[in-house]
């Protein structure tokens, strides 16, 4: 990428310097890049900044510089426990100001100032004491935040009294109107966020190493399961790990929603929502109310099951359509069964904590429903949550939204029954979420936080080793401003909803918490540039939410990463993710296994790879070959690759971990008897490496050249393995138990 277009001003650069877009970076063979100014330009346009011209520029950078100025407080301030943190306030010259908390537990303390929350006329650093904006002269005050704050949720309270001479307000989040400052004080709220320094460990990690299956639930199947892997099967994963061979924990793909009809998008990680479930991992035979279905109705959901159980053994890749309208019609029908009091009024409750989050996607579902086609072709009426128009569709459709809303409640329900069953056997951690990076630029998280998302890009990564022409997840991202100006609400719910029943959570690309790659639309994956957040508050949040359900956070920080970032997350208690393959010391050369991070989840593997089995036979370099995905010629590659898997292979020999003439299997447990060699803490296994599978579930900058996320779990040459299998299987025994005894 290179500024071939016209060279990028001063001026711009500044601009895009104040927005937190990258003007240069370097790359994966650490070669630095100046980013275009075309692509800094339609960044910006994404962020509804306008630099057409130079006069645009200058307005633009103006205004930026004054924002601050015009609030009077920041919609939500973000600081960690024990830190004497600050908070300014402007108001207009001469205006009265004082400041209070209300903290989130009003047992804690009454309303009122708190003790130690003091006042002064000072500057922020490299700032001013005053400035004049839009003709008014306003003053900066900053007020200093007591110590002792407790973890939370709390509030800000401003109160500015009347001006003592010329000026007006600007505040909370935005300013009040002049004459309402000068006829009496006006109250401003704000959010304060009090957030933990470190992360805790759970009391079975703090004391113990854990080990754990990571799975593609969707893939693992039961005689039981509807040609699709449930919460009931997660249930048996972890009786069986848990109980039979002391694992710690079972870390599952995302378990987001997609949309309600065909075609159902096949990918965990582009999903119409993060804050709810697929319906699809729904065991049916599991909800109360099918106990009470006529005899009639039980024999049409026996035979939907029947048929979709034959899927089971065959060798056919997984039918997500298929699935969900067998489902779908077995769940409209228990759906239809009369609750009792005590069950109606528990769905009444969860339909209050959950609020308009829920009833907003139970909406989207219903009209996506209704119209059948994706969002973007919707009438103009439906194409914002909070239209008045989509209310009086709400009513019409009411059947349906309540429809979609009993469905999560019912997934809600099961996923406590799987956590649960964890728990009941013996597993620290138990079910570890995944969090994918973003959702689907036609899904409902997009129709109903639009507001938050920015329009004219997508998410993606530069080029790196495995993905040299980059990629394009095709996901819109979170816009900084935005995210801040929502108190970072959307952020937060989304969190509680997939920490509400797990022991830990892993999240997808945590760098895109720091910063992530933005393309713009039309360009290559390439032609993109870096976007900063405030990761002080994104991970201060996550922090906060992951402590307050007692969870672990596990970072994905793979690919081009800042070395900084891993240092950070390690400093506040989070995991990194150390993939065998990749761990490499400065020279090169495998790194040994005492020289591997402590805190971090610490695989053989991961799911943009074989499993290890394919990735010992060079399957990943003859995939991408296969599908022109290469930017070197395939020898090279092969040579490379071949070179690099056998100094992988000659340390394990050397540590003594290899027998002579070893076979595939011995192989295999041995680069996993490497782990636990390892000082890490959590140690993964992918369980297709339990049963010999060697095709990889996702092959990333494809789409449909390959079966991605499709392909059910199958031993070495190709048949399906079913979860009654694996628990009798020799082989899915035997490296279990490695991993047992490692620890």
């Amino acid at each position: 990428m290179d500024a071939t277009d016209h060279p990028v001003s001063a001026e711009l650069l500044r601009l895009a310097q104040a927005y937190g877009v990258s003007t240069e970076f370097w790359d994966w063979q650490g070669q630095h890049v100046v980013v275009s100014a075309a692509t800094i330009s339609a960044v910006l346009a994404a962020l509804d900044i306008d630099t057409q011209d130079d006069e645009a520029v200058a307005a633009a950078l103006a205004d930026v510089e004054n924002r601050p100025w015009r609030q009077m407080l920041a919609t939500v301030t973000v600081v960690r426990d024990g830190v004497a943190g600050s908070v300014p306030v402007h108001v207009p010259a001469g205006s009265g100001v004082t400041v209070e908390i209300e903290l989130e537990q009003p047992a804690a303390a009454t309303r009122g100032t708190v003790a130690g929350l003091a006042s002064e006329l000072a500057p922020a650093a490299g700032r001013p004491t005053t400035r004049e904006v839009d003709g008014t002269i306003m003053e900066q005050r900053v007020f200093t935040l007591p110590t002792d704050l407790p973890l939370g949720w709390h509030r800000l309270v401003a109160t500015v009294t009347p001006t003592t001479g010329e000026g007006a307000t600007a505040g909370g989040g935005e300013m009040p109107e002049e004459s309402q400052v000068r006829a009496g004080a006006v109250e401003i709220p704000a959010a304060l966020v009090v957030t933990p320094q470190r992360v805790p460990l759970p009391d079975g990690l703090a004391h113990r190493r854990q080990w754990g299956f990571m799975t593609q639930l969707y893939q693992v199947r039961s005689e039981n399961s509807w040609g699709h892997g449930d919460l009931a099967d997660l249930a048996e994963i972890v009786t069986w790990s848990g109980r039979s061979h002391e694992a710690g924990f079972v870390l599952v793909n995302p378990l987001h929603a997609p949309e309600p009809v065909a075609p159902v998008e096949a990918s965990p990680y582009l999903p119409a929502t993060r804050r709810f479930v697929s319906p699809l991992y729904i065991r049916v035979e599991d909800i109360r109310e099918t106990a009470y279905l006529s005899a009639a109705d039980r024999a049409v959901i026996e035979w939907h099951a029947e048929e979709l159980r034959e899927l089971n053994r065959a060798d056919v890749q997984i039918d997500r359509d298929l699935v969900w309208e067998a489902k779908a019609a077995a769940l409209e029908r228990v759906f239809a069964v009369p609750r009792s009091p005590a069950r109606q009024a528990a769905f009444d409750a969860y339909r209050d904590r959950e609020g308009t989050g829920l009833l907003d996607w139970a909406t989207w579902c219903a009209l996506r429903e209704h119209y059948g086609i994706p969002p973007s072709r919707w009438p103009a009426h439906a194409g914002r949550a909070d239209n008045p128009a989509v209310a009086d569709l709400r009513e019409e459709l009411a059947h349906r939204v309540m429809f979609h809303g009993w469905l999560q409640w019912i997934l809600d329900e099961q996923l406590a029954a799987a956590q649960r069953a964890a728990v009941e056997a013996g597993m620290a951690l138990g079910i570890v979420h995944d969090l994918a990076v973003g959702v689907h630029p036609d899904g409902a998280d997009t129709w109903a936080l639009q507001d938050a998302l920015a329009g004219g890009v997508t998410v993606g990564a530069p080029p790196d080793a495995f993905n040299q022409q980059g990629q394009d997840w095709s996901q819109p991202p979170w816009r900084p401003d935005a995210l801040a100006d929502l108190g970072y609400a959307p952020y937060r719910d989304m969190l509680r909803s997939v920490l509400r029943h797990s022991g830990g959570i892993r999240v997808d690309h945590v760098m895109g918490l720091f910063r992530l790659w933005w393309i713009p639309d039309g360009a290559a994956p390439d032609q993109g540039t870096y976007v900063r957040y405030d990761h002080e508050a994104l991970i201060g949040i996550l922090a906060l939410e992951a402590t307050r359900a007692g969870a672990v956070v596990i970072g994905e920080d793979l690919g081009n990463v800042e070395p900084w970032v891993r240092e950070y997350l390690g400093e506040r208690g989070m995991f990194g993710t150390s993939i065998l393959w990749f761990e490499k010391d400065e020279g090169g050369h495998p790194l040994k296994p005492q020289a591997w991070r402590e805190l971090c989840l610490a695989t053989v593997t991961t799911h943009d790879l074989p499993p290890t089995a394919g990735y010992l036979a060079g399957e990943h370099v003859e995939v991408r070959d296969r599908l022109r995905l290469l930017t070197r010629p395939v020898e090279e590659e092969r040579a490379i690759d071949e070179a690099d898997r056998r100094a992988f292979l000659a340390m394990l020999d050397d540590l003594g971990l290899l027998p002579a003439g070893p076979t595939e299997r011995q192989t295999v447990e041995a680069l996993h008897r490497m782990l636990t060699w390892t000082p890490s803490r959590l140690l993964g296994v992918a369980l297709p490496d339990a049963v010999g599978d060697r095709r990889a579930i996702n092959q990333p900058g494809t789409s449909n050249q390959y079966p991605n996320w499709r392909l059910p779990m199958a031993d070495g040459v190709g048949q399906p393995v079913l979860i009654e299998d694996l628990v009798t299987s020799l082989r899915a025994g035997s490296l279990a138990q490695v991993m047992a005894e490692g620890i």
